[in-house]
């Protein structure tokens, strides 16, 4: 009995310790895209090119996936950042699910798990993009997200404000971007860059070498405050998102190895059993999204088509350790609404696809 406990332990560290190894570099990749975000972009530029209309909206917020190469670890900071900067919340919500799948590097890693069976490969981008887009949609109903925010996300949003012209903005209308701190460690604030930024709206009275000379040194001290911005926010979002990591990954390792895996693998030429099945393994197993396709490829011969799909479809959105993560933006019962939509609507996208193939 003892040798069978020690056993399950060192199997389970060894699962936790490759998870987090795993996932840690596309964390790391997360938190420096949102760190940019924060620092080089004009929130006000980005939240003016997102469509009104909610449905649009969480298409591109899906869509855009693909130009951030981040998978279930890292799209949750960038996420909560978009939030911060008030970009819609279907764009958001859209851009938390899907892009963990519709990136160039997981398409890619997908092919060539999947060369023999491109319909895999097609299937899982088209149908992780309707689902991300139909749950931020379902989201737009909430005309008001703060409710089903985690209360410092909630505090960071910002409210809407009239028009002001360029002279009488005040300090307190500086952008999110210009501002420190991940909003959940209570570090949040403005930096001194907002004040650099005033003074350079000011008129210069001087001559005009002082005015070059002037405007050339402020540039370098607004630089400079970027970069330390920059670095400050990487700081405390590892400090907070990697400690969360940690107990998700420990959580994901003990269930799996403590799982009966026999009776899944049982259930996986039921139609509908098998897609259950995957569902559950693809939540349990809490794989990185960018080497998921090769696990799910052991399974080829022995489940359907549509279970490994909802296994490469489902685990990227919804998973032990992505959990813990997106209880960093949401309250409980969001992530629990975002685990049953996504679900429900890839057991029946996935469903229809071994009725069809069967």
């Amino acid at each position: 009995m003892q040798p069978v406990l020690t056993n399950q332990l060192n199997n389970a560290f060894t699962l936790f310790l490759s998870l987090l190894v795993e996932a840690i570099p596309f964390l790391l990749l997360g938190v420096l895209f949102s760190g940019l975000l924060l620092g080089f972009v004009d929130e006000r530029k980005l939240v003016s090119r997102i469509p009104r209309n909610p449905l649009l909206a969480a298409l591109m917020g899906s869509s855009i996936g693909f130009l951030f190469p981040v998978c279930e670890c890292g799209n949750v900071p960038v996420a909560r950042r978009l939030l911060m900067q008030g970009v819609p919340a279907p764009a958001a919500i859209g851009f938390l699910l899907a892009a963990p799948t519709i990136n160039p590097v997981v398409i890619w890693a997908t092919w060539t798990a999947f060369r023999d069976q491109p319909e895999i490969v097609v299937l899982r981008v088209v149908f992780s993009l309707l689902i991300a887009t139909i749950i931020g949609w379902v989201f737009s109903v909430q005309t008001d997200l703060r409710p089903l925010l985690h209360p410092s996300v909630a505090r960071a949003i910002p409210l809407p404000k009239p028009e002001l012209s360029e002279t009488e903005l005040a300090p307190a209308d500086t952008p999110l971007l210009l501002q420190s701190g991940t909003f959940m460690l209570g570090q949040g604030g403005a930096v001194p860059i907002e004040s650099l930024l005033k003074d350079q709206r000011q008129p210069l009275k001087t001559g005009k070498t002082d005015k070059t000379s002037k405007r050339s040194s402020m540039f370098h001290r607004v630089s400079k405050e970027r970069l330390r911005l920059l670095l400050d926010t990487m700081v405390q979002e590892l400090r907070e998102l990697g400690g969360v990591l940690v107990v998700g990954s420990a959580i994901a390792a003990i269930i799996q190895v403590g799982a009966p895996r026999e009776l899944i693998l049982n259930l996986g030429q039921g139609p509908v059993s098998s897609i259950l099945a995957m569902l559950l393994l693809g939540a349990v197993v809490s794989i990185c999204s960018t080497v998921d396709a090769f696990f799910a490829l052991s399974f080829a011969s022995t489940f359907t088509s549509g279970s490994l799909l909802a296994f490469l479809i489902f685990g990227p959105m919804i998973d032990l350790k992505g959990i813990g993560l997106m209880l960093s933006i949401f309250k409980g019962r969001s992530v629990i609404y975002l685990m049953v939509l996504a679900a429900q609507l890839t057991f029946l996208m996935t469903l229809a696809v071994n009725l069809y193939l069967g």
